[in-house]
């Protein structure tokens, strides 16, 4: 009775050991063929600019009074695990950093866009220092960190002139940076969990696509001078490759490892994810990350966009098709996009149509774009997420729009 129990357990959990000869004698399962998305119209004439002035006017509209976005509100019977007051800093200023880094390059130059930037970026100035651990257990922060660094970088380059205000955010960018290096794995790389130990120096396992998140922030502080610790940057780097499989499908988290083939490590539970790592890496140099490597998952989210999509708007974390979760919708896109820039400048129109035509429809009627009820964090995260990407597929005026590559 109790092997039977153990087998049983084995099953359920894909733990290696329990299968009989004739399952070890199987050959593994095919390579996956690579799809291919066909032509798409591009956009009409001015319908991407109304949608971005749409999703800005959204983000004007709902700014806190204090000049954050989001909050602990809109609760529901069952809530992402949140230990107060902790995780809500946590989101409340990563949310912020991504609504002022949204509006910063999608937002435009009206006066009432730069009050908002203005009033985003003193929320930011007076609450970043604060932002810490939940709980021994709960990271969030990490992702504050990261988003911090990125809008800290374009407010860095907004006023040029200023050399007072320009000292001020180097020294929050470099203290981000410390933050980061604090709550490191003991493995290299980062999560958002402890659930091992709970001690000082984390000993979560890291995910990859948290770590590309933080490598992609790290790469812009780099560009306005401010190098992070190159120690640092090498470990994550190698926390990334060793949960990266052959066809570049990342493992969700290092806990994975012996579950490689769990649909969450298979192309239709990555697509959300391995669009990160993928930038993440080739901005630090790593060779393998090839034109081809970014083209092929940049086909696969387009082709096989509905596994991610069918996600998007559940209320639970990963109870969709290939354990896709729908905060990785919006997510998965933005850094597709900056995936497309990667590529040579001929092959990004094909690419930035598709994103386009999947991204117009999604638009609620108020302007925003969201993927998961996340208190009220959602619309926010996901209307900055969407401008930045969608900002990223606009051309130059003139330029002939053209169905296929």
């Amino acid at each position: 009775m109790r092997r039977s129990l153990w087998i049983a357990a084995a099953l359920l959990l894909g733990v290696p050991g329990w299968f009989g000869a004739a399952e070890l004698a199987e050959a593994p399962p095919a390579p996956e063929p690579t799809p291919r998305p066909g032509p798409v119209d591009p956009p009409k004439p001015g319908v991407l600019d109304e949608a971005i002035r749409r999703g800005v006017a959204f983000l004007l509209k709902d700014q806190n009074e204090d000049g954050s976005w989001g909050g602990p509100e809109r609760t529901k019977g069952l809530n992402i695990y949140a230990p107060v007051p902790g995780s809500h800093h946590a989101f409340r200023a990563a949310v912020t950093a991504l609504c002022v880094s949204a509006l910063i390059e999608a937002g435009g130059d009206s006066a009432e866009v730069r009050k908002a930037i203005e009033r985003g970026e003193a929320y930011l100035f007076e609450h970043l220092s604060r932002v810490r651990r939940a709980t021994p257990d709960v990271l969030y922060n990490v992702w504050t960190h990261a988003y911090a660094i990125q809008a800290l970088v374009r407010m860095h380059q907004r006023l040029p002139e200023d050399a007072e205000r320009k000292a001020r955010i180097e020294k929050l960018i470099r203290e981000q940076i410390d933050w980061l290096a604090r709550f490191e794995s003991v493995d290299g790389g980062w999560g958002y969990y402890d659930f091992r130990v709970g001690s000082q120096r984390p000993a979560t396992d890291s995910t990859p696509f948290v770590s590309g998140t933080v490598l992609v922030a790290f790469h812009e502080a780099k560009q306005i001078g401010i190098e992070p610790p190159e120690k640092l940057v090498k470990r994550a780097i190698a926390s990334i490759i060793r949960q990266r499989k052959p066809d570049f499908t990342y493992l969700y988290g290092e806990y994975l490892k012996w579950s490689p083939m769990h649909p969450i490590n298979r192309p239709g539970g990555s697509l959300g994810r391995s669009q990160c790592c993928n930038v993440a890496l080739r901005l630090w140099k790593d060779e393998q990350v090839t034109d081809e490597v970014l083209t092929t998952w940049l086909d696969r989210l387009i082709a096989r966009n509905g596994w991610l999509d069918m996600g998007r708007k559940r209320p639970i974390p990963h109870e969709s098709h290939f354990a896709v979760a729908g905060y990785f919708y919006y997510y998965g896109h933005y850094y597709a996009a900056l995936c497309i820039e990667q590529l040579p400048a001929e092959k990004r129109p094909f690419y930035q149509d598709h994103m386009v035509q999947l991204f117009l429809p999604k638009q609620e009627q108020d302007g925003s774009w969201w993927d998961y009820p996340l208190y009220n964090y959602h619309q926010q995260y996901g209307t900055a997420f969407a401008l930045m990407t969608l900002k990223r597929c606009q051309r130059p005026t003139g330029e002939t729009p053209s169905k296929g590559e």
